[in-house]
């Protein structure tokens, strides 16, 4: 299966646009945090616009899709997630960045060689990529391409009166971003605020399950350790064309820091495959252990969130400790056991 591929006249105008961006280079007098939005001619979706590259590393455009995204790179933008490289994978967004050559793959040199055009030295290389949670970036698809022209233009419209003008996205109201919308008369300055995020519920135990356990498990004095993380590698699967990342829950007993659990999961259709995959999976565990620990230690707040009904069942008393001893040994061990 492979996903559709924008056409050679879709991909020009993308990189004509990102062409004119890089000569503009706003990152040398713009701040990531100076965001503002594009609303999607096509699909009503608001794109939220930041630019990166203030300390050289990485010059970049990107494009946080609706609120959720925004929201993710808010979060991101505060620190969170630090601990977690694959933190920015979780945020819905598109990217037109540029790299060195060797950073691209051979279907985008064979498109910048079918469009006749060149480029030479470091960061130079425009290249574009979809994130889906839970999912290795990925080439553009049609629509996503025309998004990001879309976007890649009326950037270079606002910055370039940003310029001229600081105050231009400073908000009349809180929470208010400018958002270019096109209309009738071409495109217009909007302000306003982002959509609610939808919060999607956590899933569901299985009561009966849980009801099950607590009858047949004995209580015993011990501890667990567990922790949900994302391995250094990637799953291809036949019918996905994206690369997936495989999240793992381990668990861990925190005196003898032998593994009693080890569960792998991917986002597929979504990242509420992992976390239901969390859920059972320590409910799996405990089957095995055929017993009911005093406490378990959790490194996060979302896999402790995830784990509060199972615990609140059960009777289990459930904390977020940010050392987890035995079960950072053990997940050091494994990774270098993967390679």
């Amino acid at each position: 299966m492979e996903l559709p591929t924008p056409s050679l006249e879709e991909y020009r105008r993308l990189y004509e646009a990102a062409v004119v961006f890089k000569k503009v280079a706003p990152w040398e007098w713009m701040f990531e945090d100076e965001v503002f939005g594009v609303r999607n001619p096509e699909t009503g979706q608001i794109g939220y616009v930041s630019i990166m590259g203030t300390s050289g590393e990485h010059l970049a455009m990107a494009l946080y899709l609706g609120s959720e995204g925004l929201d993710g790179f808010w979060r991101m933008h505060r620190g969170e997630g630090l601990q977690d490289p694959h933190f920015l994978l979780e945020i819905p967004q598109l990217q037109a960045s540029f790299e060195d050559r060797n950073m691209l793959d051979a279907k985008d040199r064979k498109v910048i060689k079918a469009l006749g055009l060149k480029f030479r030295g470091r960061m130079a290389w425009p290249m574009f990529r979809s994130y889906v949670p839970g999912c290795m970036p990925y080439f553009v698809t049609p629509e996503e391409a025309r998004f990001l022209a879309v976007t890649l233009e009326q950037m270079l419209d606002v910055i370039g009166r940003l310029h001229d003008d600081p105050d231009l996205l400073e908000a009349p109201e809180e929470d208010q971003y400018l958002v270019r919308v096109q209309t009738e008369d071409g495109w217009v300055d909007e302000w306003l605020e982002p959509e609610p995020i939808t919060l999607r519920p956590l899933p569901k135990v299985d009561t009966e399950r849980l009801t099950t356990l607590r009858q047949q498990l004995d209580r015993k004095k011990f501890i667990l350790e567990a922790d949900l993380f994302v391995m250094p590698s990637v799953i291809q699967e036949k019918d996905d064309p994206r690369p997936l990342l495989p999240y793992v829950l381990m668990i861990a007993e925190a005196q003898s820091g032998m593994i009693v659990g080890n569960e792998l999961a991917v986002a597929r259709p979504s990242l509420d495959a992992v976390w239901a995959k969390a859920q059972t999976g320590l409910l799996d565990t405990l089957a095995r252990l055929q017993a009911i620990p005093q406490q378990i230690a959790v490194r996060d707040e979302r896999l402790h969130n995830l784990l509060v009904p199972i615990a609140a069942g059960l009777g289990i008393q459930l904390l977020i400790s940010h050392r987890l001893p035995m079960l950072d040994e053990a997940r050091a061990a494994f990774e270098d056991w993967m390679g």
